[in-house]
C-alpha cells in the first residue's frame, strides 16, 4: 500500500500495526498525560516518521486517534476530523 493508492476503507480496515508498517510509521508512547493530547504524527529530520500516543487510553480511543493523526499526517483521504477535536500542524 502506497500514499498514492490508500483510500478511506484501507484507512479504517486495515489493522493498525500493518498500516504503519505499510507507511514506515513507527509507533511510540508518549509521556505527556494530559487529557486533551491525542497524540501526535512528527516526521524527524532523517525522514523517518513517529507516531506518539499516550498510554492509558482505551484500545479504541488509541485507534481511533492514530488513525486520524496518520490520515493528516501522511496527507490521505479521510473523513474530517469530529469536534471537539482538531489537528493542528507545528
Amino acid at each position: 500500500m502506497s500514499v498514492a493508492q490508500a483510500s478511506p476503507v484501507d484507512l479504517l480496515d486495515t489493522p493498525l500495526p500493518r498500516l504503519l508498517a505499510a507507511y514506515g510509521v513507527e509507533l511510540e508512547d508518549s509521556s505527556i498525560t494530559d487529557a486533551g493530547f491525542f497524540g501526535a504524527f512528527v516526521v524527524l529530520r532523517d525522514g523517518s516518521r513517529v507516531l506518539s500516543m499516550p498510554v492509558g487510553r482505551s484500545e479504541f480511543e488509541r485507534d481511533t486517534a492514530a488513525r486520524m493523526l496518520l490520515a493528516e499526517g501522511l496527507g490521505l483521504t479521510a473523513p474530517p476530523v469530529p469536534e471537539p477535536l482538531e489537528v493542528s500542524r507545528a
